[in-house]
């Protein structure tokens, strides 16, 4: 894109050069973006700390940033963005392939040509009394071969800071691009340009928001806001949207989903990846506590995944992230140790409650809130108020290394081993507690059709079901009919499909008849994983039905659960009239799709249907009772 009018000469722009790279491209590219949004001056990060704490201190004069209690929370800060920047916005998300047909049903898509010309008249002078900021970063370790680099272009120096706890940021992975090697170019602005001696606010952003996506070329546009995934544009723009085409094209997988590491009292390991929706248990299921005496749980990472086929034929993970960027509400104590200990210092806290101290709460920190807290809005809250302190999507964005359970090798290169795949949301019926798929085929059909109920973190009210299979409506950068094509793809090139991983269907939210949970989860949640690694290491038995395989009668480890006497036989119960009423739901949702759905999701519905009547000709379906 080249600038309108007003265009400064690039050797006008104080701190452009020298560049500290010989890399022609991106030194090309930042002239570019420099000559159209016409910063005051460019800075290159080279994400030391010196830089940290020379921005941390701006943004606290800026009041962008508070600092918090230095003996309760050392280098950490409180930060509350303007209350129309609070989430990610999917409504003003765009995939801009050049043929509508490969952005698919379930992204939005414009004409790239055309939003190639908005975005140039919207960039013309948006950084104008800015500092523009170059952030080289790599997504996974620097130099791995499943790692992928990229450079942000921002504005805001609230996402630098962020971008060095989130990405291995700076001068390392500017090194690691050489002369000509490849990155993603993203581009970055709050959209709020000063003029010669206008007052800044706070939170600069704006009411006009674009959060787009270039598939072809492997570009991300961001502008209007500064917030979480909208700004922060290695997380979900490149390490999913971005990273999926290039997973596509390349042959590997990009996905949302945590990487957990669980060994057994006899000291066998088993990595597991596991896809749920935000906001529905996925933070806790990377931290998790097992309640089960002997066994261990270890973090690799809570929301992104990469994975690449080894030399022997396994799928090997990494996370590609450094940090994690978790909704706060919700996460205690009780909920998730692990994390809260994770936040004890170098820290970003945003849209959470401030205390009379200068500490942070949220809803669920604490069973009751402490007296004098200040809500997100900057309000003296109190219950009265009828609104929670914190706002529902506040985040923490905190470095993993912090985590006290991370595990030793979440920076290995190579990668760890997946053993097993789970998927999962929030239903309160229908779904067993754990179902394995019969083969890799079947696994991607259980994931096509996983619906779960909306969360904060999505435009979308707040316990509707929505469909999103895998967990990646949100967040696939291309057709999800081709995405599903792409998984069995995947599958089918196993050179021994014995060395996949299984698949299974997890679902901690069942309830019965009172409305009340059948599963009490968090740390019990260990109970199923150990069911799942004994099925991988062939010492459980399971039953077959119509959806999958289930625990047999007894085969879960409920050795000191206090549960209702017919929970057991509830959460692993397959109501073959209420599955019924599920597959009618499938058709509806895959033909959106046309053509580009794969033949072989129909052959698994179809198989579906006939396993189901020959259920019903089995034995007729009987209902377990749902009472506690």
């Amino acid at each position: 894109m080249q600038g309108g009018r007003d265009v400064p000469t690039a050797n006008a722009i104080p701190g452009l050069y020298p560049a500290p790279t010989k890399h022609r491209r991106l030194i090309a590219w930042v002239e570019e973006i420099a000559t159209l949004t016409k910063p005051d001056r460019v800075v290159w990060c080279d994400g030391s700390d010196e830089e940290w704490g020379r921005l941390t201190d701006e943004l606290v004069a800026a009041g962008t940033l508070k600092r918090l209690n230095p003996e309760k929370r050392p280098n950490s800060f409180y930060a509350v963005s303007d209350p129309k920047d609070v989430a990610r916005v999917e409504s003003r998300t765009f995939i801009c392939s050049e043929d509508p047909a490969d952005a698919g049903p379930t992204n939005n898509w414009l004409d790239p040509t055309e939003m190639r010309a908005d975005l140039n008249n919207l960039f013309d002078g948006a950084m104008r009394g800015r500092t523009m900021y170059v952030v080289p970063f790599s997504m996974g370790p620097i130099g791995s071969k499943i790692s992928a680099l990229g450079v942000e272009i921002t504005d805001s120096p609230y996402v630098v800071i962020s971008m060095k706890i989130m990405t291995r940021m700076g001068k390392a992975a500017l090194d690691a691009l050489g002369d000509d090697g490849f990155f993603v170019p993203a581009v970055h602005s709050v959209g709020k340009p000063l003029q010669p001696g206008e007052q800044d606010v706070a939170w600069p952003c704006n009411d006009i928001k674009y959060i787009v996506h270039f598939p072809e070329s492997r570009e991300i546009w961001s502008y209007g806001s500064g917030y979480g995934g909208n700004a922060l544009l290695g997380k979900k723009c490149y390490a999913l949207r971005i990273a999926s085409v290039m997973a596509k094209d390349e042959g590997w997988l990009a996905e949302h989903m945590l990487i957990l590491k669980l060994t057994s009292p006899e000291g066998r390991a088993h990595y597991v990846a596991a896809a749920f929706p935000s906001a529905c248990g996925k933070t806790n299921l990377a931290m998790l506590q097992p309640s089960l005496p002997g066994w261990t749980a270890e973090t690799i990472g809570d929301d992104i995944c990469w994975m690449r086929y080894g030399d022997d034929g396994r799928l090997y993970a990494i996370n590609p992230e450094a940090g994690f960027f978790g909704v706060a509400p919700g996460t205690g104590l009780k909920t998730n140790a692990n994390a809260i200990a994770a936040l004890q210092r170098n820290t970003i806290f945003t849209n959470v409650a401030l205390t009379p101290d200068d500490d942070v709460w949220w809803e669920g920190l604490t069973d009751s809130p402490p007296e004098g807290l200040i809500d997100w809005r900057g309000r003296a809250w109190s219950p009265e108020l009828g609104e929670p302190a914190a706002h529902p999507n506040a985040r923490f964005t905190a470095p993993a290394h912090q985590c006290p359970v991370i595990a030793a090798e979440w920076e290995n290169p190579a990668g760890v081993p997946i053993s097993a795949i789970l998927f999962g949301g929030r239903r309160a019926s229908a779904v067993p507690l754990v179902t394995e798929a019969f083969d890799w085929a079947h696994g991607v059909f259980m994931a096509a059709n996983v619906a779960s109920e909306g969360t904060a973190a999505a435009e979308t009210k707040v316990g509707e079901l929505r469909r999103d299979p895998f967990a990646m409506i949100p967040f696939c950068g291309y057709n999800m009919g081709d995405y599903f094509a792409h998984w069995l793809r995947v599958g089918a090139a196993a050179a021994d499909p014995a060395k996949l991983p299984r698949i299974y269907s997890v679902n901690w939210f069942r309830k019965d008849a009172s409305g009340k949970f059948v599963w009490p989860g968090f740390g019990e949640n260990a109970r199923v994983l150990k069911w799942i690694v004994e099925r991988l290491e062939g010492a459980a038995d399971a039953e077959d039905t119509a959806i999958g395989r289930v625990p047999a009668k007894g085969a879960l480890d409920l050795t000191g659960l206090s549960l209702a006497p017919t929970a057991d036989d509830l959460l692993r119960c397959v109501d073959t009239a209420v599955w019924r009423e599920e597959a009618a739901l499938i058709p509806p949702f895959y033909e959106r799709f046309g053509e580009r759905l794969p033949a072989e999701l129909w052959a698994q519905y179809e198989a579906l249907l006939e396993r189901l009547e020959e259920a019903d000709q089995d034995a007729p379906p009987q209902k377990v009772a749902l009472s506690a």
